[in-house]
């Protein structure tokens, strides 16, 4: 049974059509001085007509995708009309004496190159998007036909070694009942764009194209990752029960995202989605977000040679802060170090980078970066209700040094006359024992805590959650590691502020129940979480959460706690709830 990694939900029954990858084949040889003005006009040709192939694909993105989704295209645009970009071709044409297709080639195998480089998954999944601006302006350069996806006529399931964003784009969604690619990940824009589409897609399944046959009847399992060849009639009935099943809960789900998260017995807590681009952000208003919890900026940072300007980050933080209207967002400052490096900016060789030059540690020392940031979160705050996040906090000189900066920064945009929020909140991200050990302190000096439980666990437990090797002991629902978070709770709640959680934890339905009746006040969680979440919350009394999570935090081991929490679920009929 070949499997993969589901990245949209849903299951498919269908033939199958094999998606056959066009050939390139470009042509090295040397031109003369009499070719180059021909060279270059082929280049200017193709280019003309990949920008207005990518700008019909935009309006029917924007049409199947939405606005923001379209976006993607925009920046393909941007990226092929850019005058270093023709700088550099044109440049290989006239002084290396390149065909049109070896200097575009050249240029591709460049850009790729650096962000193989960076050793970062977000970056790596960047890398279809560039291949695909490549391969169609290599196509439209050499002559050849591209493939239009639109044009099916026939209800398919495709396979495919890779689907790029401008042909997932194109699907005709009456005839493509999903999708299977060799490559792909979880983050690439092929992924976002399948889930957007609510189209079931499997991606990186490795050798998809060489087992599946074209016309072959397959099921495309994409809840439990299982893709059936020749199922038998078992198969079929048992997959159609589920997916009657799945539509049903969806439907259910669906009626629930734009309600309060608020129990049986009245007490409500906030749901709120974790962001990193304005992609994101749309998927959480879909599915009901009361708030974002988390808005990673770093994704400002990356897929650049250079640092983004005050300017560039105030329209980005203004756009998002206008598309959330009044509702809470929490702008956590740059967190990059550890296992996310920026080239630009030539972060030593560290033997431990988790443990080392990172988060507010760069901020602090690079006041820079800091500086610009913080003045553009600002400006930003009089289009919405944004707050102020720094990650890594480990003492109260750190929060106290951050906060004469701050104060430093309103009074030079008083002095420029810029307008701003100047009562904006700020908080702190518990991460690190050391911050939930002396709580009590920071507490006093900000205006709410929010737990991220990826590095809680981690630095709690001493266990680097990436090495196979111990990866078993890594567990956030580790008897220690939750005391750490009741104990930030109460503290928070003692002089009278709130306690919100980013990590993954929070979108565990197995730990809802029992944080609720910790006392966390906002649970912030990937967007597609939010419904389960919110279902899961308004069928639970509070006081009952309450008494779960005392007997739990009484447990010695993660195995009794669970079982605790199970019997809990069993005993409640939560099992049609949680699955």
């Amino acid at each position: 049974m070949i499997s993969g990694i589901p990245v949209s939900p849903g299951i498919a029954f269908g033939r199958v059509l094999i998606l056959k990858e066009t050939s390139i084949i470009v042509n090295y040889k040397k031109i003369s001085n009499d070719q180059i003005s021909s060279e270059i006009n082929r280049f200017i040709v193709g280019r003309k007509k990949t920008v207005n192939q990518l700008q019909s694909i935009k309006k029917t993105a924007k049409k199947n995708l939405g606005e923001k989704k379209a976006e993607i295209f925009e920046g393909h645009i941007m990226l092929i009309e850019d005058e270093e970009f023709e700088k550099e071709i044109l440049s290989c044409i006239k002084k290396e004496y390149k065909t049109a297709d070896a200097a575009v080639q050249k240029m591709i195998k460049k850009q790729t190159t650096a962000l193989e480089e960076l050793n970062d998954e977000y970056f790596k999944e960047r890398i279809t998007d560039v291949i695909d601006i490549g391969k169609r302006l290599l196509k439209n350069i050499l002559g050849i036909p591209i493939v239009d996806l639109s044009l099916i006529t026939e209800k398919i399931i495709l396979v495919a070694v890779d689907l790029t964003p401008s042909e997932t784009a194109q699907l005709n969604l009456n005839k493509v009942l999903g999708f299977i690619t060799d490559l792909g990940g979880r983050t690439s824009h092929t992924s976002i764009m399948a889930r957007s589409l609510e189209i079931p897609a499997i991606v990186g399944t490795r050798n998809a194209t060489k087992n599946i046959h074209k016309n072959d009847y397959i099921i495309l399992d994409a809840i439990n990752n299982c893709i059936y060849q020749k199922p038998s009639n078992y198969e079929i009935n048992r997959l159609q029960s589920i997916k009657k099943e799945y539509l049903s809960k969806k439907i259910e789900l669906a009626k629930l995202k734009n309600l309060p998260a608020i129990t049986l017995d009245g007490h409500q807590v906030e749901i709120c989605a974790n962001i990193g681009t304005l992609h994101d952000l749309e998927i959480a208003k879909c599915n009901g977000a009361e708030g974002i919890g988390l808005y990673r900026t770093e994704f400002l940072f990356m897929d650049r040679n250079n640092l983004p300007s005050e300017e560039e980050q105030f329209q980005a933080y203004k756009m998002i802060a206008g598309a959330m209207e009044q509702q809470s967002i929490i702008v956590r400052t740059i967190d990059i170090g550890g296992d996310k490096d920026l080239p630009y900016m030539n972060f030593p060789k560290e033997t431990n980078p988790f443990l080392g030059w990172r988060a507010i540690r760069i901020s602090l020392d690079r006041k820079e970066i800091l500086h610009a940031q913080l003045r553009a979160i600002l400006r930003a705050s009089i289009f919405g209700k944004l707050r102020i996040m720094f990650p890594m906090v480990i003492s109260v000189e750190e929060i106290r040094t951050l906060k004469e900066e701050l104060t430093l920064l309103k009074k030079q945009l008083i002095k420029e006359k810029y307008d701003f929020d100047k009562s904006i909140e700020i908080g702190i991200m518990i991460e690190t024992p050391s911050a939930a050990i002396i709580a009590h302190h920071l507490v006093k000096e900000v205006d709410f805590f929010s737990i991220g439980t990826n590095d809680l666990t981690q630095y709690t437990l001493a266990v680097d959650r990436g090495n196979d090797l111990i990866s078993h002991l890594y567990n956030p629902m580790s008897p220690s590691v939750l005391r750490l978070i009741k104990q930030v709770i109460d503290i928070s709640h003692a002089e009278n502020k709130w306690t919100g959680m980013c990590g993954e934890l929070a979108g565990d339905e197995r730990a809802t129940i029992l944080l609720l009746g910790m006392g966390l006040d906002e649970f912030s969680m990937s967007a597609i979480s939010i419904p389960n979440i919110k279902k899961i919350i308004r069928n639970v009394r509070f006081n009952d959460a309450k008494i779960l999570a005392e007997e739990a935090l009484n447990q010695p081991t993660v195995r009794e706690l669970m079982d605790l929490i199970n019997s809990f679920i069993k005993k409640n009929n939560f099992t049609k709830v949680i699955s």
